[in-house]
C-alpha cells in the first residue's frame, strides 16, 4: 500500500508532464490527447520493469544527471512549443498540435523525477515487500496505469475551466504561463546536471 501512496502522491503532483496536461485541457484539446496520457503510462511501464528486474545497475546514480540534462532540453523545445502557440475560440480551433503518444512517452521517460520515484520503489520497496517475479509486472502495470491518470485529470480540469473562458486572450495568456512553467522545470533539471558536474 505504501508503494501506491508514494508514486501516485509524487506523479499527482505539478510538473512538466501534468502542466501540459493541463495546457492541453485549456485548448480545448482533451479527447486528441489520449494518445499523451498513454504515452506516460507506457513510459512508466516500461521504466517500472526495466529497473523492476534489473534493478539500479542499469543506470546508476551518477549518470542520473545526464538524464536530467536531456529532459531539461526536451522542457525547453516544448515550452516553446506552448508559448507559441495561438487559441482561436471563434473557430474551436488551435493551431498547436495535439500532443501524441510519442510526445508522452518520451517527456515521462527523460523525466528524472519519473526516474527517481522508481529507482527506491524498485531497489527498495519492491524487495522489502517480497515483490519479485510476475509481481513486478503486475503492479508496475498498477502504477503506471496511475500514472497516465496524473496528467488526464490536470488535462480535464483544464477542461473545464478553457470552456468557462469566453476571450481567446486569456487562453493564450495561460499558454504562456504554462509555458514559463515548464522552463523552471527545465531549469531546476539544468540545475541539477549543473551541480552534479560541479559547475555550481
Amino acid at each position: 500500500m505504501e508503494i501506491f501512496l508514494y508514486t501516485l502522491s509524487v506523479m499527482y503532483s505539478p510538473g512538466p508532464v501534468n502542466f501540459m496536461g493541463l495546457n492541453a485541457g485549456l485548448n480545448g484539446q482533451f479527447s486528441r490527447t489520449l494518445g499523451f496520457f498513454a504515452g506516460v503510462g507506457c513510459s512508466m511501464l516500461v521504466l517500472f520493469i526495466v529497473f523492476g528486474y534489473a534493478g539500479a545497475a542499469l543506470i546508476p546514480h551518477d549518470y542520473l544527471h545526464f538524464i536530467a540534462l536531456i529532459g531539461a532540453l526536451y522542457t525547453f523545445y516544448l515550452a516553446y512549443k506552448m508559448m507559441t502557440a495561438h487559441t482561436e475560440l471563434d473557430t474551436d480551433q488551435t493551431h498547436n498540435k495535439a500532443l501524441s503518444f510519442w510526445n508522452g512517452f518520451w517527456i515521462q521517460s527523460l523525466n528524472p523525477k519519473a526516474i527517481l520515484v522508481i529507482l527506491p520503489v524498485t531497489t527498495i520497496m519492491y524487495p522489502a515487500a517480497h515483490i519479485t517475479g510476475s509481481l513486478i509486472l503486475i503492479v508496475s502495470f498498477f502504477i503506471s496505469v496511475g500514472a497516465s491518470g496524473a496528467p488526464l485529470l490536470y488535462s480535464l480540469a483544464g477542461s473545464v475551466i478553457g470552456k468557462k473562458l469566453s476571450n481567446p486572450i486569456w487562453l493564450n495568456r495561460l499558454n504562456k504561463i504554462l509555458g514559463i512553467f515548464l522552463i523552471i522545470s527545465g531549469l531546476l533539471m539544468l540545475s541539477d546536471f549543473l551541480k552534479r558536474m560541479h559547475f555550481i
